[in-house]
């Protein structure tokens, strides 16, 4: 048996400018990056201004809506770009901070994990260490390897402790979210990366439509929702938007299967389209009829966009 052998390539003779040729790049093909860190993230905008100087990209995480910063190097870590890395997330306010570098030193390193130690239970440090790789004359093909991540255990924990004074739940959001992730994985492992689940009532997953999440949830007044959110970030986008899909409502129910609320929410920013049936997450027993319910809401919500916007659209 004749075998090949791997061969690294320099990532500057792939992308020979950082900023022009790199960073577009990762912004077209942030499913890569999300595979690697095993989480599902929107890249959105590429320089984006923080005061004075330009982020090289920026999203959202969208486990939990919140926003996500990417400081590329297509060379080794150093101080200045991780002062850069937390002037950056400190201007955006952002919960995923990840810092993507061909070479990492080890005091850089060992820095991103004191910080994922002492930052709030919601705030995640990842350093990501580039190469690029090929076999022979194949295409280069880049590799993302984490070389610095958040104990999530360890912080869920945390999160879950502070949530015990509210009867339990936050523990039980985690089992059972823990559960149904378990049942995607299994049966649509397309649907999403994530594997670790959340202590809050809700979990966001990736939309076919951009500025959108595919969201299951335990709402008020002891019901299940599963909802396509609407939250672009900016109010008149999410209007269009919601306008776009409410012109093709008859269409889109009718592939959903039933109706749907559609809920426009006034005097908030984001809207939702949502299916609505009854259950509290106290109940255990009824834990496996409530995630048939989530995932057959998911096929039906995913068939639906697929045929009126997705298809339409082609």
């Amino acid at each position: 048996m004749e075998l090949g052998r791997l061969e690294h390539v320099p990532a500057r003779d792939v992308w020979g400018n950082e900023a022009y040729d790199f960073t577009p790049w990762l912004l077209g093909n942030a499913e890569r990056l999300g595979e690697a860190l095993g989480i599902d993230i929107e890249l959105q905008v590429a320089e984006h201004p923080v005061g004075g100087f330009s982020l090289d990209l920026i999203g959202r995480d969208l486990a939990d809506e919140g926003a996500l910063i990417i400081e590329n190097q297509l060379g080794g870590t150093d101080h200045g770009h991780l002062g850069q890395l937390l002037t950056y997330a400190a201007g955006t306010g952002a919960k995923t901070i990840i810092w993507l570098a061909t070479a990492f030193r080890e005091e850089h390193r060992q820095a991103l994990d004191w910080l994922n130690e002492q930052t709030a239970e919601d705030v995640r440090f990842f350093g990501v260490q580039l190469r690029v790789v090929r076999i022979g004359n194949s295409l280069p093909a880049p590799l993302f390897e984490v070389v610095a991540k958040p104990n999530d255990w360890q912080k869920q924990v945390r999160s879950t402790a502070r949530g015990a004074g509210t009867g339990g739940k936050a523990e039980r959001y985690v089992r059972f979210w823990e559960r149904y992730l378990a049942r995607v994985h299994a049966a649509h492992p397309e649907w999403s990366r994530r594997r670790t689940p959340q202590s809050t009532n809700w979990m966001g997953f990736p939309s076919p439509i951009p500025g959108t999440q595919i969201t299951p949830s335990f709402a008020a007044g002891g019901r299940l929702r599963h909802e396509l959110y609407i939250d672009s970030g900016d109010v008149a986008t999410n209007e269009n938007v919601f306008a776009g899909l409410l012109a093709r409502k008859d269409e889109f129910e009718q592939v959903y299967g039933r109706p749907l609320s559609w809920e426009e929410l006034p005097g908030k920013r984001a809207s939702r389209i949502a299916d609505y049936s009854t259950g509290d997450v106290l109940e255990e027993q009824a834990w496996e009829a409530y995630i048939d319910w989530f995932v057959e809401c998911g096929e039906r919500l995913r068939a639906a966009i697929a045929a009126t916007v997705i298809n339409r659209s082609s």
